[in-house]
């Protein structure tokens, strides 16, 4: 155990650190070779940990890509100058309309699509607006945050959900359905919360008339029009594919390779430039990050979570529920929700209870707000500030991760109860 958590650490370590510019996958995957060599985990391991996380390795890959399409075709700035028309220069309803389109873009195109795409879209209408500095934090860290809170509708709404759903057998209609109430009530709680801590620094009147029009963000109008109708129809296709029991990357990677192909047929995007620019160094971080943890699962980690979970359930299914979902999102904050939902997943299994997945998915997607170091979502969305320009410091964030956070996560929780 002493051993599998050292190796883990220092793989966490790099992987946030990213010394020289080292990639988050080089990181992961150089974890994962020095846990098999020094006998944390075996060749057989490593192919266990292939077949839970090729499907949802790839499945986001195709997500990410179709977002940066349509990102190229100038979807989402049309959305974000739709959503900022709508307030009429309201500042907190723009405020509220920023966080609901978080939420949508989030639930369909993952967590982490809208913090490298969402992200810089509304940071540059801010700073067209002229926004003081204390307006744009609130802004940008209501987004960031339901970037997360709002990432469990669907099966493709984060990694977390997609490894989850695989590893325990849960189609997609079946998550959706028992999913609905407890996202439904994370976004109301999340806005609720984050206008009431914001509230303050949001100004009553923002003048609008600076912003362009939101046609004018169109790129290419056939595919932009086409895009809608795609959507659609992937959307369709994941609940065929739910039916005949098909990987849900047969949809997602193959829905976005064929939209990619599309798009290039109408010269709306660079197919090469576009595939370089997707994430793939996420395949090799979710491989060798979870070869890395299931070290920690043959040092008797999950063994131990399974007891506390299973003292949990015997004080009755409210205990288990929440007592499940704040130890997955405690975990998750100090150890990233990467690693937390495989160690979880495989406790909960041996602990006999899958309906508690459900709980750990909440856990692992909320609680990492509470620090900059939780989720892959949120260390992308400060890098992708940094280079902005805008850097936040951890204890300016844990000011007020720390304190949104657990509201919105009771809330969630109760509605599995």
């Amino acid at each position: 155990m002493v051993l599998a958590i050292g190796v883990f650490l220092a793989t966490l370590v790099f992987v946030i650190w990213q010394p020289r510019g080292l990639q988050i996958g080089t990181s992961a995957v150089f974890g994962a070779i020095v846990a098999l060599a020094l006998g944390v985990v075996s060749i057989t391991d490593v192919w266990t940990v292939t077949s839970i996380v090729w499907d949802a390795t790839l499945a986001f890959i195709g997500i990410i890509l179709l977002s940066m399409v349509l990102d190229e075709i100038g979807f989402f700035e049309w959305a974000a100058l739709k959503m900022a028309r709508f307030s009429d220069g309201n500042g907190h309803l723009m405020f509220v309309y920023i966080l609901i389109l978080g939420a949508l873009v989030s639930a369909l195109f993952a967590n982490d699509g809208a913090a490298l795409i969402l992200t810089p879209i509304v940071l540059a209408k801010m700073k067209h607006l002229k926004m003081n500095p204390v307006t744009m934090f609130a802004f940008l860290m209501a987004g960031g945050f339901i970037g997360d809170s709002a990432s469990n509708p669907l099966v493709i709404s984060n990694l977390t959900n997609i490894v989850t759903a695989g590893y325990f057998q849960i189609g997609f209609w079946e998550y959706a359905k028992t999913m609905f109430l407890p996202n439904l009530l994370s976004i109301i709680a999340s806005i609720v919360v984050l206008w009431i801590f914001f509230r303050k620094d949001i100004p009553n009147r923002i003048d609008i008339t600076q912003l362009s029009t939101p046609e004018s963000a169109i790129k290419n109008m056939t595919m932009f029009r086409l895009s809608w109708w795609f959507l659609a129809l992937l959307m369709v296709g994941y609940f065929i594919g739910d039916a005949y029991h098909l990987p849900i990357s047969v949809f997602a990677l193959g829905g976005s390779l064929l939209f990619l192909a599309i798009a290039t047929y109408f010269k709306a995007t660079k197919p090469i430039m576009t595939i370089k620019a997707a994430p793939w160094q996420v395949v090799w971080f979710s491989i060798g990050l979870y070869v890395v943890v299931y070290g920690l699962k043959n040092g008797g980690l999950t063994t131990y979570l399974a007891e506390v979970i299973l003292e949990l359930q015997s004080m009755g299914n409210v205990y288990a529920v929440i007592g499940t979902g704040f130890l997955s999102a405690i975990l998750s904050s100090v150890m990233n929700n990467m690693p937390t939902v495989m160690v979880m997943d495989i406790a909960i299994a041996e602990a006999g209870n899958s309906a508690l997945a459900y709980a750990n998915i909440l856990g692992c997607n909320l609680g990492p707000k509470m620090t900059p170091i939780g989720s892959l979502a949120t260390l992308l969305w400060l890098h992708v500030l940094a280079q902005k320009g805008v850097k936040i410091g951890w204890g300016e964030y844990m000011k007020v991760g720390l304190i949104i956070t657990p509201p919105v996560l009771l809330a969630a929780l109760i509605g599995l109860l």
